[in-house]
Parts: C-alpha cells; sequence; structure tokens
C-alpha cells in the first residue's frame, strides 16, 4: 500500500513522522475523512470549503494542492490507481508544520494522505440513545474535523459500553448537537429539522449537502436550537455522513417508522442523482 505525503508518492513503510510533529504533540491540525467514487471526491466541494475555513481559524496556509478540488482529486486519482482501489475511504491529514511550545514558529502546513478500500452498503435501522458520559464543545473551531477528536472517542466507548448502534451527543445546554460520527436529522409535518452549527457540532459535508438538495426540492429546513423532545415527537430521524445516511428506529424509549418514512425515501432518491 502506498501515502502520499506533501504531495509525494511513497510507500508505507517508506514513511516516517519527523519529530517535532506539532499534529503529534499539540494536535495542531485537522483532517477530512473522503469517498471516492466514480472516479471523483463526493461532496468535493464541501470538503475544500471546510478546509479553506478550518485553515483559516487555526491559521494554517494551506498547500494550493489542497485549495483546488481538481489539484486535489489530482493527488487522490495517482494514490488511488497506484493501489488499485475502484472506490476508497481517503483519510486527509492536515498539521502545522515547523516546532516552537503552544507558539507555533510558522503558519505552513504539512500533509499526509491514506487510503483504504470502501464498499458502500445500506445500514439496518439503528437504535439510539443520548450520551451520558460527554457533551460537544462548542468553539470557533468546533466545525472542523479533529481539535475535538477526544470527545467522539469518549462518545464511541459510551456507544459500545451500552451496546447502542448510534449515540447521540447534547450541547452544553443540553440541546441536540449530532451522533457521534455523524449529522442527525428529523422530520416533522413536512419539514427537514438539524442542530445548529452554534451547538458545536461537526459542520458535516454531508450535512450541507443535504441541506442543499432538499432545499432545491422545496423543502423546508430548519438549523435551530432543540430540546431532544423535539427528536423524540418525530415522524422520522436519521445520520448522515460521508459514509452512508442511516435510519433510527429507535432513541431511548420513542419508536420511529423512520426507514418507511416516504419524504426520507424522496431525500435518498434525489441525493444520490
Amino acid at each position: 500500500m502506498y501515502l502520499i505525503y506533501n504531495g509525494r508518492l511513497l510507500a508505507q513503510q517508506e514513511f516516517n513522522l519527523a519529530l517535532p510533529n506539532r499534529g503529534f504533540y499539540f494536535n495542531d491540525g485537522f483532517f477530512e475523512t473522503l469517498i471516492w467514487a466514480d472516479d471523483a471526491i463526493r461532496y468535493g466541494s464541501h470538503h475544500i470549503s471546510r478546509m479553506r475555513r478550518a485553515a483559516a481559524v487555526l491559521g494554517l496556509e494551506l498547500p494550493a494542492a489542497l485549495r483546488d478540488l481538481g489539484l486535489l482529486e489530482g493527488l487522490f486519482r495517482q494514490l488511488i490507481a497506484t493501489d488499485s482501489l475502484p472506490q476508497a475511504r481517503l483519510r486527509l491529514h492536515i498539521w502545522r508544520g515547523g516546532g516552537g511550545l503552544y507558539t507555533p514558529e510558522t503558519g505552513a502546513a504539512e500533509f499526509l494522505i491514506t487510503a483504504q478500500p470502501f464498499a458502500p452498503h445500506p445500514l439496518a435501522a439503528a437504535r439510539a440513545d443520548f450520551a451520558h458520559t460527554v457533551r460537544t464543545q462548542p468553539s470557533t473551531w468546533a466545525f472542523c474535523k479533529g481539535p475535538n477528536a477526544l470527545t467522539y472517542v469518549l462518545a464511541g466507548q459510551e456507544r459500545q459500553r451500552r451496546g447502542l448502534d448510534e449515540i447521540i451527543l447534547l450541547a452544553p445546554d443540553g440541546n441536540l448537537a449530532e451522533a457521534g460520527a455523524a449529522a442527525v436529522f428529523w422530520i416533522t409535518d413536512g419539514q427537514l429539522h438539524t442542530p445548529a452549527l452554534a451547538t458545536g457540532c461537526v459542520a458535516g459535508v454531508r450535512r450541507a449537502h443535504l441541506l442543499a438538495v432538499a432545499r432545491t426540492h422545496g423543502i423546508l429546513c430548519v438549523e435551530g436550537l432543540y430540546q431532544p423532545a423535539e427528536l423524540l415527537r418525530a415522524e422520522a430521524a436519521f445520520t448522515a455522513n460521508v459514509a452512508a445516511i442511516r435510519p433510527l428506529a429507535q432513541v431511548a424509549d420513542a419508536h420511529l417508522a423512520s426507514a418507511q418514512h416516504p419524504l426520507l425515501r424522496e431525500l435518498c432518491t434525489w441525493e444520490a442523482r
């Protein structure tokens, strides 16, 4: 298997992470999880937009290859062809170069791209509940993936411990925020609802794409601050990330016929076009 480090294609065994490394030392950076299918990045423009915003907030200078969708796809295409992967889950790590202690010496970013096989498959309807041990951490950087990763590690541990398929995180004020590794949506009276980014949830690329598609088809989409009771009263609910849309069959003690809901089925059809 191969990887791409700062634009260079390398065999994995040839790669060494030089120290000091600010990503390793201080978590000074972020990452993107991307899906490659049909010779392109899914939701590519949304990924580029989030990376640019994250770099601006963290004071990073992205290399040209990470600022332009065509250049980024060129790197991915090279890696995927070398690894012979028709579809792939890609991981793009971006961190600040140089040394220094908490105060950095440079804004220049370094990056690493890895790939693994990806085979899309429909997920069974999930049983979910609200997290007890961890909440989101609203901040100016909470929208990007990486700086708050420990939140999701702890959420994943709780989900596994409780035998759940999905876990729903709340914001510090008790409002709904997101699932452990996905955005959360629900449908009530023909409207699509999802928590606002102010709750500290990740600005998911699938989240942005779904909202755009729904609005194009005349569906009223509301991003707001909601207490958990709003989700429990929903007609249908689901989670969404780059890999899949997953209907929720149960949230806490509320049972939902999400997989059969006509609007959710339409959303999936519209989005696939």
